[in-house]
Formats: structure tokens, C-alpha cells, sequence
């Protein structure tokens, strides 16, 4: 029997539309001095994509809507639809880079088909390549799941081995066959009576407009009702995107002046920079006014242990909505108001390390940032303003065909009605972030992308000053 869509998954589907796709996507970047060449990069795919089946299937809806969709195997799988080059005009700048993906990232992905894809784009300056992602979210259900840039990088330059297996998709069940599949799995399931579970994916996606589910019971803050704000738009079909990159030991310098986590310093970072913006705009924060960020937070299942060897992991992703003090005019005391909120939003012992998010599932930005991603989607948008992620990632270089991956960036989706969304990723020393935004209504996102960097350096700076002032002890 094949494999069935759960509820969750399905709403993605039912939450879809030519404003709001239901994927997660990712920039990564690549010193190439010989290049990546399309036909190795497809080879090498196609050599490991067994490791990830459900890239290699398609969703089928069963007739009548009397049971969920599953998963089958796609008969026609072709690995060059999905795979895909590109080539930029010279000079091959950062700036025509984002404009692609800009142009790429809100295209519906084909349902007919595997709900992946991936773009080789060359011609960028001194020698780089990129690779472009788009993940559906129904791909990633967990923090087991794996992604595909998880099968495509290496640790060192000379690729692992890895034997390609040989592939015969499955045959397709007949429209007869899915039926009964269907109703046999209700029988099995007296409580699941026959079209309850396209019924609940409904439902889910409704609630994404009534309240929190279980799921994202971590979740504080009152509902409030939606009000004006330059992070409340009326979503169109494009968008933009802006990267900024800075140094993981910017914010341990901060950490060790002013305590708290690196985490806590990243959100202060966030908060600052969008008070810039927002003055920048001429809509100046009020003094107390704060911005409601969902930010997903992994903790370990009930009663168990999440690092085990063996067994099944049961880490999960939830949402919390953190009130970023955008109203606050001093960094240092945005800073500590983020500490004790973040303090306040934890429950200790249960809060799943960055190393241990790292070790759970191999190289886990893009899989941990498409379930932050999820947890949002089960709120509310009336709860919150935007998406912040910020997800670790391997503190050593990764490579891809022997070519080094020197930069990533997350592009994540935007909820109907908002305008941003923004999301980290540490790696290999430092910490990159990507912002999405509606075409129209933030046509200055570089302008938050720069003040991400400027907030960073003047928490930097204070951090030094303090540390400049303080009396030496006398030998």
C-alpha cells in the first residue's frame, strides 16, 4: 500500500496559491576554479538520489476524495526536468544572482511531478557557481526527513562512494486500487470514516486562520487583531530577495560582553536592524512597540531521548512568537529584553542543541528551516508580523562535485498577508542570512540587508567599548 499524505501535509496543498507557495528554498554558493559541470552534477544526483525516495515521487489524489493523497512512484521521472542550468550575463554579479532566484522562488512547483527543484547557475564573478533549491513542504516531515542538498554536499573535496542502485519504480496504482486502498485503511481505522482525512486537511489549513495548533503549543502571546504596519501587505506574485553576511565570532564577542546565547545576539541583531528600516521608511517605532516574530524552537520528544543511537529520534520543531522590541532605541538594552523573553519561552532540559540538530540529521539547514517554516503555517498570521529561522549548520567546509561551498542562504516562504521573512544559517564561521519579501512592498529589502550588518557592528562595537572601559587589574 502506498504511502498516504497526513493531514498536516495536505494542508500545505489547501494553503497554496499563485500568492502563497508552499515551498522552502535555499542559495548556495560555490568556489569553482574548474567549474561544476551540469552532467556531473546530474550524475552524482542521480547516483545518490535513492538515498531520498520521495524525491523520485509524485503525489496521487484518490478519486471521489475518499481517502488522503499518497505517494507514488513517478514512472516518467526525468532527473533533467528537475535539474536545471542557468547562466547570468557578465559580469556575473551577487546582485543578478538574487534577481534570478527572485524571479525563480515563486513559481508554483509542477504537481504533476516530483515537488523539487534545482538550478546549476554559472557565469557568476571570479569563477563561482550557485545552486538554487525549491522544496514543497509536504517533502519534509520531519527532523529525521532529509533533504537533497543533504545527499549532494561532501565533507573534503574527493566525493564519497556511493553505489548507485538500480531503480524500477513501483507501478501505479489503478483509480480502483487507490479507492479500496482507501477504504480498507478506513476500516482498519474506525475513527478515520472515508474522506475524514482530506476533511481535517481542510480544517488544517483553515486553522491557519482561527488558532494555534497542538502542534505549536509552545506558542505565547495574545492574538491580536491584525493592524497597519510595512509587514502587512497584500501579497503579489513576485519577489525579491537580499542577502547579508557576517561572522559567527561577532556574536560570541557580543555573548561573552553581555551574557546570554548567540541566538539571543542574532534576534537582538534582527531587532535592530528592522527598527532601522522601519525608520528609514519614515514609520519611526513608537517607544515600547515590538514586532511578533515566530521563531521556531527544536525541542526533544516527551520521555525520551533525542540522541540516541538507534531508534527513533523524536525531536520536533514548534513555534514561539517572540515580541522583537523594535520601540527599544538602545541596542544593548534590546539585547536583554530579547534574553529575558527568550529565557521566559524555554523550557529547560527540553531545548535540543545546535551541535545535537547538526549530528540528528547530517548537514540540517535546509530540512530544519522548511519545519520552522511548517510551524508557522499552523498559526494564526493574526499572531504574528514574520518568520525568523535561525538554524546551525556545520562549522567545517562542505563540498559539492570537489567544488567548496563558501556561502548558503535560506529563502523562505511568505505567510498571505506578510511581507518579510528572514532566515540564518551559521556556517563554517559564519552567519548568512536571507530575506524574502513581496516585490512591490519592500522594494528596499537591500536596505535591510544592510541594516542587518550595521546593527551587528554596532553591537560589536559597544561590546568593545565596555570592555575598553573597564579598569585593568594591577600586577
Amino acid at each position: 500500500m502506498s504511502e498516504r499524505l497526513s493531514p498536516a501535509d495536505m494542508a500545505f496543498f489547501y494553503l497554496e496559491g499563485r500568492t502563497t507557495p508552499q515551498h522552502v528554498g535555499g542559495i548556495a554558493i560555490f568556489e569553482a576554479p574548474d567549474g561544476i559541470d551540469y552532467e556531473r552534477l546530474v550524475a552524482l544526483l542521480e547516483e545518490r538520489i535513492s538515498l531520498v525516495p520521495r524525491y523520485r515521487q509524485r503525489m496521487r489524489t484518490v478519486p471521489g476524495n475518499v481517502g488522503a493523497p499518497v505517494w507514488v512512484d513517478d514512472p516518467s521521472f526525468d532527473i533533467t526536468y528537475h535539474v536545471r542550468r542557468s547562466m547570468l550575463p557578465r559580469p556575473g554579479t551577487d546582485a543578478a544572482l538574487l534577481e534570478f532566484a527572485g524571479r525563480i522562488m515563486p513559481r508554483l512547483l509542477d504537481r504533476a511531478r516530483p515537488l523539487w527543484e534545482m538550478y546549476l547557475v554559472e557565469g557568476l564573478s571570479e569563477g563561482r557557481v550557485a545552486i538554487v533549491t525549491k522544496t514543497h513542504h509536504s517533502m519534509v516531515d520531519g527532523v529525521g526527513a532529509i533533504d537533497i542538498a543533504q545527499v549532494l554536499l561532501d565533507a573534503s573535496p574527493e566525493p564519497r562512494g556511493c553505489v548507485e542502485s538500480v531503480w524500477m519504480p513501483e507501478p501505479e496504482p489503478s483509480a480502483v486500487r487507490l479507492v479500496l486502498d482507501a477504504l480498507i485503511g478506513d476500516v482498519r481505522r474506525p475513527l478515520d470514516a472515508a474522506g475524514h482525512a482530506v476533511q481535517d486537511a481542510r480544517a488544517t489549513a483553515a486553522s491557519a486562520g482561527h488558532a494555534v495548533s497542538t502542534a505549536c503549543s509552545m506558542v505565547t502571546g495574545a492574538v491580536r487583531p491584525a493592524r497597519r504596519s510595512a509587514l502587512r501587505v497584500r501579497l503579489g506574485e513576485q519577489r525579491r530577495i537580499a542577502v547579508a553576511r557576517t561572522s559567527l565570532g561577532a556574536y560570541r564577542a557580543v555573548r561573552a560582553q553581555f551574557g546570554g546565547t548567540v541566538h539571543d545576539v542574532a534576534l537582538a541583531t534582527v531587532a535592530g536592524a528592522l527598527r532601522r528600516w522601519l525608520i528609514g521608511r519614515g514609520d519611526a517605532p513608537a517607544p515600547g512597540a515590538v514586532v511578533r516574530a515566530l521563531v521556531p524552537l527544536s525541542l526533544a520528544g516527551d520521555g525520551s531521548d533525542a540522541f540516541a543511537t538507534g531508534g527513533e529520534r523524536s525531536a520536533r520543531v514548534v513555534g514561539v512568537v517572540v515580541p522583537l522590541p523594535v520601540g527599544e532605541a538602545d541596542p544593548v538594552r534590546r539585547l536583554v529584553l530579547l534574553q529575558q523573553e527568550l529565557a521566559a519561552r524555554t523550557i529547560p532540559g527540553r531545548a535540543v542543541g545546535a551541535d545535537a540538530l547538526v549530528a540528528m540529521s547530517g548537514f540540517a539547514p535546509p530540512t530544519l528551516h522548511a519545519l520552522g517554516a511548517r510551524a508557522a503555517s499552523r498559526l494564526t498570521r493574526r499572531t504574528y508580523d514574520l518568520v525568523v529561522t535561525n538554524v546551525p549548520g556545520p562549522q567545517h567546509a562542505l563540498y559539492a562535485a570537489s567544488a567548496r561551498m563558501t556561502e548558503m542562504f535560506p529563502v523562505l516562504p511568505l505567510a498571505a498577508d506578510q511581507a518579510l521573512s528572514i532566515g540564518m544559517t551559521s556556517y563554517d564561521g559564519g552567519v548568512y542570512f536571507g530575506v524574502h519579501g513581496d516585490r512591490d512592498a519592500v522594494a528596499d529589502i537591500d536596505a535591510l540587508a544592510h541594516a542587518l550588518t550595521d546593527e551587528l557592528d554596532e553591537l560589536v562595537a559597544l561590546a568593545g567599548s565596555v570592555v575598553a572601559a573597564e579598569p585593568r587589574s594591577r600586577g
